[in-house]
């Protein structure tokens, strides 16, 4: 059996790009997961922003 390495995967936090632009109070923020291994760069994922009711580009903070 192949041995298991946790150690690749971190969480991250996305945070909406176009909420900030808006003006409206808050944020929309999600938390995942990536391999860290095979995905060097910064995750970008369409999201569901609640505040602005539709779908927006969310990006990786740190």
């Amino acid at each position: 059996m192949a041995k298991s390495k946790k150690g690749d995967r971190v969480q991250v936090i996305l945070e909406c790009t176009e909420h900030k632009d808006s003006g409206m109070p808050g944020t929309s923020r999600y938390i995942s997961t990536k391999n860290r291994k095979n995905t060097t760069e910064r995750l970008e994922l369409k999201k569901y922003n609640p505040i602005l009711k539709k779908y927006t580009v969310h990006k990786e903070i740190k």
